[in-house]
Parts: structure tokens; C-alpha cells; sequence
């Protein structure tokens, strides 16, 4: 079976500021990836090349063996989504116009939605849990709420992938704790997820595989025990060693070598 997401010697810069080096990564079917790694070390960057947002500037993406540059937006789209970190919205959208959004690539601009776009829709905000705010309006909700109106909106578009960026950033140990509980429900709804992740101790409970990415190294990928060594993080992250407790079934707990 091909793999789900291929990435093939893939380069991207900036300008002259090179970002991903020569990447080579497989993510497989069936897999909850936490994508990890210092300020800048392109994990936004390899996000929105997967979503097929950038073009490599060498190297090619394959999704289940199709090259990614071949494709439509829309054909990319169908597959792909991306949750980004922010979501700006100018106008006073309600939560039910936003996630209607996600149903773009199947009807264009101008189409009206149809029973099984209709029928999307109520999936993601069954899934999300957001059917009590879908009458309010987008910018006026907290940012956990808001938090799981993007990731519904990712989700009618009925992805294979769902790419989620920083998605428990600012979020109150509540809100937290319930965004990782959507994360492991989806999953078991066989929705594949990659995504980046800033609070390393929130990985083992959640996650089956991590991806480290840094400018300066080759993509590391392994299980969470396999990359969350305190020697891996130390060279990575360039930083006193850290030790985790990562035992499963007992709370985090996160100890500074001083």
C-alpha cells in the first residue's frame, strides 16, 4: 500500500532563507503524528506544503502516490485540510456560514448545497460539538470555541488528512484537555491527523508517532518514545536537558535539569 503522505527530497525557501532542507518523509495510513520542533524551524512551513498551499522549491509531494503539484486546488482540497493557527474573518460570519465554507471545493463560489453537503455540514458540527453555536457569530466566540468551529470547518471538507497547526495554543487546561479528547475521537473515526504541537508532555496520551523537524537537521520520525528522548530534545531544542514522565495512564510531569 502506497503511503498516505510522501515527501520526496523536498526544499523550500523564502527568498535565499532556506526553510526545509532536502526533506524526506512517509507518514502511513491509519497514524496521529505530532509534528514538534523549535520557533522557526519550519513546522507551519511543511504544513502548508502538505496542504499543497506551497510549491516545493525541489523535490516532489506525493498523496497516496499522486504528486500534489499535478493536482487542482479543489483536487487537493477534497484530500487535504488545513487548520491554520488563525483564521481571520472580516465580516460577522455565523459558525454555520464558516463550516458551510469547507464545502467549497465540491460545489465552487457560486453552487448551492446540496443534500450531501448538507449532510457534511451536520456531520462536522455533530463531530465538533458545536451544534449549540452555529447561530453565533464566529468572532465572538472564546478561543476554545473557536478552536473547534476551525476544525469543523476542516472537516466538511471530508479530508483524508486533517493537518492542524498549533491547535492547543492559548487554549485553558479546559479547553485543552477537551481538544485532545477530539483529536483521539477523530482518529477513531479513522481521520488521519498531522499535526504541530508546541507542549511536547501532551504527545504520549494523544499521539502515535512524532516528527521532529528541524532547519539545521533531517526529519526525525518515530514513536513518541523513540523521539522524546532527553538527548534528542537537548540538541534540538538547544536547551538544558529535560526528562518526562511519559508512563502511560499517569499525568504528565515535566522536571528542569538546571
Amino acid at each position: 500500500m502506497k503511503p498516505l503522505l510522501n515527501f520526496e527530497c523536498v526544499s523550500f525557501s523564502f527568498g535565499h532563507r532556506g526553510v526545509i532542507d532536502r526533506a524526506d518523509l512517509q507518514i502511513e495510513t491509519r497514524t496521529c503524528t505530532a509534528l514538534i520542533g523549535p520557533n522557526g524551524g519550519g513546522k507551519t512551513t511543511l504544513l502548508r506544503l502538505a496542504a499543497g498551499l506551497l510549491r516545493p522549491s525541489s523535490g516532489r509531494i506525493l498523496f497516496r502516490g499522486a504528486d500534489l503539484a499535478a493536482m487542482s486546488r479543489h483536487e487537493v482540497a477534497r484530500k487535504i485540510a488545513l487548520v491554520p493557527q488563525h483564521l481571520e474573518i472580516p465580516f460577522s460570519f455565523t459558525v454555520q456560514q464558516i463550516v458551510e465554507q469547507g464545502r467549497t471545493p465540491y460545489i465552487g463560489g457560486w453552487g448551492g448545497l446540496k443534500t450531501r453537503d448538507r449532510k457534511a455540514v451536520e456531520r462536522a458540527v455533530e463531530l465538533t460539538s458545536i451544534g449549540s453555536l452555529r447561530h453565533r457569530i464566529y468572532n465572538e466566540l472564546s478561543g476554545g470555541e473557536r478552536q473547534r468551529v476551525k476544525i469543523a470547518l476542516g472537516l466538511a471538507q471530508e479530508p483524508e488528512l486533517l493537518l492542524l497547526d498549533e491547535p492547543t495554543q492559548n487554549l485553558d487546561f479546559g479547553r485543552l484537555m477537551e481538544l485532545l479528547a477530539l483529536i483521539r475521537m477523530l482518529h477513531r473515526e479513522g481521520i488521519d491527523i498531522l499535526a504541530a504541537v508546541h507542549d511536547l508532555v501532551l504527545i504520549p496520551h494523544t499521539f502515535s508517532s512524532v516528527i521532529l523537524i528541524n532547519s539545521q537537521k533531517p526529519l526525525l520520525r518515530g514513536s513518541p518514545e523513540d523521539v522524546l528522548r532527553p538527548e534528542v530534545l537537548e540538541q534540538a531544542f538547544q536547551c538544558p536537558a529535560l526528562t518526562f514522565n511519559f508512563e502511560p495512564g499517569v499525568h504528565p510531569r515535566r522536571e528542569f535539569a538546571l
